[in-house]
């Protein structure tokens, strides 16, 4: 068996990202990626066992990119009100640095291949937040609700915000993102 090869791991990764935002998932073929990707369909599976695993690595491995931009320099040290600002302006910089990673995280969340996705995996990438979160519902900073609702109302608007085809003239600039922070924070805090 050859050994995996980093190059064209990372080719795999940007030719899926790029093939699936511009013609979707179905059209998306094994062979079209490999192509895209300047290798052939054969060592595509040596990295992968078929389309649906290649698919989902892809979107793993852009929440995982998305938790070190997010954990980068984190501090739970500071207040947590602080930390989940800090966590935003992350949030919307490496978005408006990837808008291709984020339209292709967007499509998988409502897709069918959202269900073969380790949540646990993806949880664990994002174990530092979900400290602070747990943190600040202990010292009674954020109400105590189910961790969904909380999750939708602090970590949804960021979505919606960075999705330039809902929000169409929407400017990402300091002052708009510290109002949408100001406003989810209000809407947990105690």
């Amino acid at each position: 068996m050859r050994a995996k090869d980093d190059i064209k791991q990372e080719a795999l990764f940007e030719a899926t990202v790029k093939l699936v935002n511009e013609i979707g998932f179905a059209a998306s073929s094994v062979s079209k990626i490999a192509g895209e990707a300047g290798i052939s369909p054969a060592t595509l599976y040596i990295y992968h066992k078929n389309k649906e695993d290649l698919l989902v690595s892809t979107y793993v491995g852009i929440k995982r990119n998305i938790a070190g931009a997010v954990h980068e320099g984190f501090d739970e040290s500071l207040p947590i009100r602080d930390i989940l600002r800090r966590v935003w302006f992350r949030m919307f910089d490496y978005i408006s640095r990837h808008p291709d990673y984020f339209q292709y995280t967007e499509q998988f969340a409502h897709s069918p291949y959202q269900a073969l996705v380790d949540k646990g995996e993806i949880e664990a990438f994002f174990a530092p937040v979900i400290r602070v979160l747990r943190r600040g519902i202990e010292q009674k900073i954020i109400k105590d609700v189910d961790f969904h609702i909380l999750t939708a109302f602090i970590f949804y608007p960021i979505l919606a915000i960075s999705n330039a085809r809902v929000c169409l003239d929407f400017e990402l600039t300091d002052k708009n993102i510290e109002a949408a922070f100001a406003m989810a924070w209000d809407a947990v805090r105690l």
